[in-house]
């Protein structure tokens, strides 16, 4: 079942986003900072596999996203609505 983007919040640090979901992504926060990493979570992995994402923190009801400093938000957004879309469930 796919998940439902609420809304895409600015933090204080301009490299950084919360992304606030319709319902948990899972029974435990986890966070990612490599892509090998997260290779056991297919939602992690999926994310991770971003190109310009650089991290993330997976928790109830939302996600941390964090980007490289040349990548632009536009299109990190536009790729993580599509992985929260096309995710099976937890």
């Amino acid at each position: 079942m796919a998940f439902k983007v609420i809304a895409f919040e600015s933090t204080p640090n301009p490299n950084a986003l919360k992304v606030v979901l319709d319902r948990s992504p899972g029974p435990e926060p986890r966070s990612y900072r490599l892509p090998p990493d997260s290779t056991d979570d297919p939602l992690g992995s999926a994310l991770m596999a971003i190109p310009g994402v650089h991290n993330i923190l997976i928790h109830d009801g939302w996600i941390a996203v964090g980007k490289t400093p040349d990548a632009t938000w536009p299109p990190i957004k536009a790729e993580i609505r599509r992985v929260l879309r096309d995710a099976a469930e937890p």
